[in-house]
């Protein structure tokens, strides 16, 4: 007796002919509408009475919404697997996770070497399915890096690029009848899928032994097969559906067997095995199994489980979480492993959907051995939104955007957003929130460290627009900070937020914003010493209307180094934007110009896909009071030297200066220019030694745009008082440092913390 304890599937078995195309596509429709889950077809590509199967099932697919769909099963020889991996890849997104894969070793040679096939024999058959399954998995494993390789006998791959990654994890399914391919199944298959009338020699229960065997050598658990069934029989009568229904009943409890497969030529059975005998089945093998005590097939496969990391006791995981948590052997874990610019791979992932959930989640990392990392966009430079066996507690799912007053420009935004879904959601109240030059920056991340964005000279940075947070705190309280409420904690998530708590929610008051003038202007900066300070001139004494960022790059194939000048003007009147523009126009040697009026939106669109970052990546960073010939001249020696991929210089000044100094935690309101320089690989090393060159001529830190993790960072990013006051507060909200790893500010000894004279109750209670 074998009951594996997988859920219930139903499905059809459409003969593909091409002399009755439209009545193949009605009956999947068919099979969808009486309620059955799957619709399958048979692939004999040298069979010229069918249409071809992988057609077909595309064609289906654009005509069902729910069913899914596979090759029933398809035939190997002649579909290459990488191509067919990349093809079930698609068709799997497109459909939204319909797709499964029935595959088969090869039968009827002589019709496969007809069509250019190579004729094997069962055993090289065999071998040849093994090597195609290792490169379906490989295409199929975008998360790993390199290409896959495999040099096979019968299939080669030679550093092939992985992806897409499928919707979701697509099952393979070998049609199989003899040990060899039994034990193939056993391990490496994800389902086992027969015809009942085949099944001879082993036995069904001889075939189910064979499997089960192999994946317990392989290190399985035999629950991760599925065993399906292609089955037979009348059914046209009451009499025909209570002797299936008693057949499946005891096929699954006897057998294992979970999803039954009815050839179906006909409207007819389809009606009776989706409205009479699916539903009679499912009932029946249910109260067997609560009779029985039989436990469900487990929600990860033995592979997946074998990859959880130590320090974390995943059986503890809330239960408000459990069913969103994405752990490294999850198939969805490519989504979330990684950052903008780093790879990571951290021992588990937290996906909270409400503040009460971040509650739950930073109660439960807290009880961990491992560090933990919190993430808003996942865009940030440093890479701290991500770890190495670590949590990661991932906000991307607390987006929402609410305008809470149009008359004062207050909005509330989950600190998961994205500042591009800001901007379309404000744009038409006619509002805008300066932010960075990138719409897929997350907005919790931004907004607590500075927020140098297209409007900085004329409203200030992000942060200084922040009128509450809500903040769950080390101990698992939610608390709201405000200049009413916390508002210590509300001063030091302005500039140190990384450090004090998981930010659920921001409240900011936006300001009308329009369309705007863009303009962009490419200098040539052989002379670097010179053009840069000119340019720095030109944007301090412009008004405080124009905000401009300088991106520079080396020289590279014969051009010289340049700098792009992207300047944004806070008003669409051209007669006016004209004068703002003229005196950069002879700041150097311009090798090109060009100027639109857009919606604030067009620069800040999103089209955010996912991370897949790499590593081995560096930024430097610094502020800048005054861009003298000589910092100019370090900075031609990085592009000369080759030392960066791009080095970029941003305005700040105007607005962001009359903030005063101890306003909030980031306490830098007098210098004008924030500069960051970047490199990967090679050109990495070469930044980290030039860099130093650049040092003496700076004046403070923005840390987003760092990556050193010096303890010296720190006096830099908080100059003066500031840092002091960080440690006693870190003392008071965060003495475990919990929230430890953004660069972490250590809190003050216990003789140095004051008492709080801030009770205020949490929201959470």
């Amino acid at each position: 007796m074998s009951d594996y304890g997988h859920n219930l599937r139903f499905g059809t078995f459409i003969t593909p002919s091409a002399q009755r195309v439209d009545d193949v596509v009605m009956l999947a429709q068919e099979t969808e509408a009486h309620g059955l889950d799957l619709v399958t077809f048979q692939d004999h590509p040298y069979q010229s009475n069918f249409v071809d199967t992988w057609t077909l099932l595309s064609y289906v697919a654009a005509k069902t919404s729910r069913v899914s769909l596979s090759g029933n099963v398809l035939n190997l020889p002649l579909r290459q697997p990488a191509v067919l991996a990349r093809a079930v890849a698609s068709l799997d997104l497109l459909t939204q996770g319909r797709v499964e894969l029935g595959l088969g070793a090869g039968a009827f040679w002589d019709g496969i070497e007809a069509m250019g096939g190579e004729k094997l024999t069962p055993g090289q058959a065999v071998d040849a399915l093994e090597e195609a399954m290792d490169i379906i998995r490989g295409i199929w494993d975008a998360g790993e890096a390199g290409g896959v390789r495999l040099d096979g006998t019968y299939h080669k791959a030679r550093g092939a690029r992985r992806g897409p990654l499928p919707h979701h994890p697509v099952g393979i399914w070998l049609g199989a009848y003899k040990p060899r391919m039994l034990r193939l199944v056993g391990r490496k298959a994800d389902g086992w899928l027969p015809s009942l009338g085949y099944i001879k020699s082993p036995t069904m229960a001889e075939s189910n032994a064979i499997i089960d065997a192999a994946a317990v050598e392989a290190g399985r658990d035999p629950r991760d097969i599925r065993r399906l069934l292609n089955i037979s029989g009348r059914l046209a009568t009451p009499e025909d559906v209570a002797e299936m229904v008693d057949q499946l009943v005891g096929l699954a409890l006897e057998h294992g067997f979970s999803t039954f497969i009815l050839p179906a030529d006909s409207s007819g059975p389809i009606a009776l095995f989706g409205d009479e005998v699916a539903p009679a089945v499912r009932a029946k093998v249910e109260t067997a199994r609560a009779a029985r005590g039989t436990a469900a097939a487990p929600g990860r496969t033995s592979a997946a489980m074998a990859k959880r990391r130590i320090g974390i006791d995943y059986d503890a995981i809330p239960a408000s979480l459990a069913e969103r948590v994405v752990e490294p052997g999850d198939h969805d874990f490519p989504k979330f492993r990684s950052t903008y610019l780093y790879r990571g791979n951290p021992g588990l992932v937290l996906r909270p959907r409400t503040a009460e959930e971040v509650s739950a989640a930073t109660a439960y990392a807290a009880r961990q051995d491992v560090a933990l990392a919190v993430r808003s966009g996942g865009h940030g430079i440093s890479g701290r939104a991500t770890n190495d066996g670590g949590i990661v507690l991932d906000l991307g799912q607390m987006n929402e955007i609410r305008l809470l007053d149009a008359r004062t420009g207050l909005f509330r935004v989950g600190a998961g957003a994205r500042w591009g879904d800001v901007a379309t959601a404000l744009a038409p109240h006619g509002l805008g929130m300066g932010s960075g030059d990138y719409g897929d920056v997350g907005v919790g991340g931004l907004a607590t460290a500075g927020g140098i964005g297209w409007f900085s000279r004329k409203h200030g940075l992000t942060l200084d627009h922040v009128k509450a947070a809500e903040i769950v705190l080390a101990d698992g309280r939610l608390v709201r900070a405000d200049k009413d409420n916390h508002e210590d904690l509300f001063w030091a998530i302005r500039g140190a937020g990384a450090n004090f708590g998981a930010v659920t929610a921001l409240e900011l008051e936006a300001y009308p914003v329009g369309n705007v003038v863009f303009a962009q202007l490419t200098y040539d900066l052989s002379d670097a010493r010179a053009v840069l300070p000119r340019w720095a001139e030109a944007v301090v004494s412009a008004p405080r209307e124009l905000t401009s960022f300088l991106t520079m790059v080396p020289a590279r194939s014969g051009n010289p180094a340049i700098g792009q000048a992207s300047i944004v003007i806070a008003n669409p009147d051209p007669t006016i934007a004209e004068p703002m523009l003229q005196p950069f126009l002879s700041v150097g040697p311009v090798l090109g110009s060009q100027a639109y009026i857009i919606p604030y939106t067009g620069l800040v669109e999103t089209n955010f896909s996912g991370h897949d970052g790499s590593g081995d990546f560096v930024s430097r960073a610094g502020l800048v009071t005054e861009l003298t010939p000589d910092l100019a001249g370090a900075m031609g020696e990085i592009l000369r030297g080759k030392a960066t991929n791009m080095m970029q210089l941003r305005a700040v000044g105007g607005a962001v200066n009359d903030v005063p100094v101890d306003a909030t935690a980031y306490a830098h309101r007098h210098q004008n220019f924030s500069l960051n320089a970047s490199g990967f690989g090679s050109t990495a090393h070469r930044l980290e030694s030039l860099w130093p060159i650049v040092e003496p001529y700076l004046d403070g830190l923005y840390l987003n745009f760092e990556t050193s993790r010096d303890r010296a960072q720190l006096d830099r990013a908080f100059p003066g008082e500031t840092l002091e006051k960080l440690r006693l507060l870190k003392a008071e909200y965060d003495p475990g440092q919990l929230f430890g790893t953004n660069f972490p500010i250590p809190p003050a000894q216990p003789d140095a913390v004051a008492p709080n004279s801030d009770d205020a109750q949490g929201l959470a209670g």
